[in-house]
């Protein structure tokens, strides 16, 4: 049930699609941004780069549309584990076998020609099934005590900092669901983000770091998975991270626990303001437009959801907001190729995600996304 779409394929497309012609090794330069969305001194607004199609053109228009209707992207990486588990210096890039710093170094281009910031997460797990590890080496132990799993995300973040310096640095995606499915791991994780986060601040004392926590299941309202009473959130998931928790942030898909947007509780994300001090942020979520399997879905269901986020905790609280991605997805596109890269089994989990976007697959607008550009534009 952690159901959620990531850039599922970015680091193995979008990138090398979006700078197509480069000369292997010779990067395109990543342009200085005129006016830096982060000197606007507001809630930044934002999505996933998940394109539509897989395409070189979809994947341009997706970053002009952001443009439109955003400040920032983000960029959610699994870690090329065997790359760097001997050094931060990832392995040499060659024409059958890309960098995958290049891959993110092209997205970056991408993003400052269209004026957008980055915000970056460093993720070890599948953002399809939380329950797994993405992508470990054959014979690798599927732990964060595992000292090649700890040795590559650490050197992997370094370089990530090195490299492009982010402002706000996620260092794991919904890791609530992760201990609800693994307790005796979860210390282990815990331990590592503690490592890295002191790592980081050596470098960079102004990178804002943090780690996001899924709302529903933190709630306890996932069928199955919940560790106590429903709307009693497990706090101390979250506050064991502190006091090495720059920013609080949630994901939130309330459409697989709700019947409709409309049934979002008055106070569902407001408890967050008054437990911390902390700058808040929603880095993804959405509601679907049409149902999607068991899970409801309408238009409205969408306003009210992007009304909910607004009204609860939209302010001077509130640091980022990215909504999943800005128009919804071919799953046809997405499936071939996902197939082809041994990704079969999540592309039903998929199928959930592909009407969240506040556009439809021709790039006609809902009626949430005039909502959001209103709050948005009101903001400024």
């Amino acid at each position: 049930m952690n159901h959620k779409l990531l850039a599922v394929l970015s680091a193995l497309f979008v990138a090398a699609l979006a700078c197509g012609g480069a000369p292997t090794g010779t990067p395109i330069p990543i342009p200085t941004l005129e006016r830096s969305p982060y000197d606007l001194g507001r809630t930044l607004y934002g999505f996933f780069s998940s394109p539509p199609e897989i395409s070189v053109e979809s994947v341009v228009a997706t970053y002009e549309a952001i443009s439109e209707h955003g400040d920032v992207v983000l960029l959610q990486q699994n870690i090329p584990w065997k790359d760097f588990v001997d050094s931060a210096n990832a392995q040499p890039e060659t024409e059958a076998q890309p960098s995958p710093i290049t891959d993110i170094h092209n997205q970056y281009v991408l993003a400052h020609q269209n004026g957008l910031e980055v915000i970056f997460v460093v993720d070890p797990l599948n953002g399809l099934d939380r329950s797994e590890f993405l992508g470990l080496p054959f014979g690798w132990e599927a732990s964060f005590a595992n000292p090649k799993v700890r040795a590559a995300f650490t050197n992997y973040t370094l370089r990530i900092v090195r490299e492009f310096h982010p402002r706000y640095l996620g260092l794991g995606s919904e890791i609530n669901t992760y201990a609800d499915s693994y307790p005796a791991d979860f210390p282990n994780y815990q331990s590592l983000y503690h490592e890295v986060y002191q790592l980081v601040k050596a470098e960079a004392p102004d990178t804002q770091i943090f780690v996001t926590f899924q709302w529903e299941e933190l709630n306890n309202l996932i069928p199955g998975l919940a560790q106590g009473e429903p709307y009693e959130p497990n706090w101390g998931q979250m506050e064991d991270f502190e006091p090495e928790l720059d920013v609080w942030v949630i994901s939130s898909y309330p459409f697989v626990v709700f019947g409709s947007g409309a049934d979002i509780p008055e106070d569902y994300y407001s408890p967050l303001l008054t437990r911390t001090l902390k700058p808040l942020a929603v880095a993804e979520g959405g509601f679907s437009s049409r149902p999607a399997g068991p899970a409801p879905g309408t238009p409205q269901d969408q306003v009210d959801y992007v009304n909910a986020i607004h009204d609860q905790i939209d302010g001077d609280r509130m640091t980022f907001w990215i909504y999943l991605i800005l128009t919804d997805i071919n799953l046809d596109s997405y499936a071939g190729v996902m197939r082809q890269h041994g990704r079969g089994g999540d592309v039903n989990t998929l199928g959930m995600f592909t009407s969240v976007g506040l556009c439809d697959i021709d790039g006609t607008p809902k009626p949430a996304l005039e909502v959001w550009d209103g709050f948005r534009n009101g903001s400024d």
